[in-house]
């Protein structure tokens, strides 16, 4: 298509509650780590620890709400600031590195059209996962080892992987819309990036890939353990009529090895077993809790 990626912008999405210190190790980490000059943008939510008067001196676009609303309210408020053509959904807890936007912009030279959705590699500490890679560089700002980080992260072989799910991710801002951007009434978020998956699948976006070469540390923080959660296995279930675990195994295949000639592929057999345990499931959730299970969380 001649996107010219070597001038590329993204403007990268940062939703956080009052997590200044690590806030701060995410943007420096773009300013130092780009190979490119991104916008940035902020949602804060509350930002009563000095977040919001932080940011502002930062002279960086930010939306802002008196109360947590959540990722789902916040990464669609941060839409309404976007100012390039790609929308880059990135973690208040991740540290890019080096190479991170090139990868992303080669790829995207590369494809014959927008209907893409991509994601980085994670490095993190912690919780394994097959799309990830598990090396321990600090959990906090105080045992954050940046230099054995940026002299090791390209030393872990990790490549190409199918089914981008979750931040560090990346879409068209067309794209984005088409869909309508995140469920607001998976608020606070527990499982909006497989419903956002789900949502760009049903749009017709096939080509979902992991880049191992953009790459980001991620510190594993827990935000999620000061909010009320929503049900979202439910909520997914109920609006997707499938699990998660289903629409991962069997649509986005997330983690396989990625084989070009693949894209779009599903595996049928598992998706049609998977899909009636789903539904039985579904029918033991309407039993046991009744049709206010999609409501609890407000009503």
């Amino acid at each position: 298509m001649g996107r010219l990626y070597l001038h590329m912008q993204f403007s990268i999405i940062i939703p956080t509650w009052n997590n200044l210190p690590f806030l701060k190790i995410c943007i420096d980490s773009i300013r130092k780590n780009s190979r490119y000059d991104h916008q940035i943008i902020i949602h804060v939510n509350d930002g009563s620890d000095g977040t919001l008067e932080w940011v502002r001196q930062q002279g960086l676009d930010y939306t802002h709400t008196d109360d947590n609303v959540g990722v789902c309210l916040a990464v669609n408020m941060m839409r309404r600031k976007v100012k390039t053509d790609y929308i880059f959904y990135l973690n208040d807890d991740m540290y890019v590195l080096p190479g991170w936007d090139e990868a992303m912009a080669r790829e995207i030279e590369n494809l014959p059209d927008d209907m893409f959705y991509l994601s980085g590699t994670m490095i993190q500490p912690h919780w394994p996962l097959d799309v990830s890679i598990n090396a321990d560089y600090g959990t906090t700002p105080e045992t954050f080892r940046e230099d054995a980080l940026l002299a090791e992260y390209m030393t872990y072989e990790k490549a190409d992987w199918q089914g981008a799910t979750w931040p560090p991710s990346l879409v068209h801002r067309d794209v984005w819309d088409l869909v309508g951007g995140y469920s607001v009434e998976l608020t606070p978020g527990m499982y909006s990036d497989p419903d956002f998956t789900a949502k760009l699948w049903l749009a017709g976006v096939r080509y979902m890939k992991g880049l191992g070469a953009c790459r980001v540390y991620h510190f594993e923080t827990k935000s999620t353990g000061r909010v009320r959660k929503n049900d979202g296995s439910t909520q997914f279930l109920m609006k997707w009529g499938m699990t998660n675990s289903t629409l991962r195994r069997n649509i986005s295949r997330i983690g396989e090895p990625f084989d070009p000639d693949k894209v779009g592929m599903i595996h049928r057999d598992g998706l049609k077993a998977d899909r009636l345990r789903s539904r039985l499931k579904a029918i033991g959730k309407l039993l046991t809790n009744g049709f206010g299970i999609l409501t609890d969380r407000f009503f």
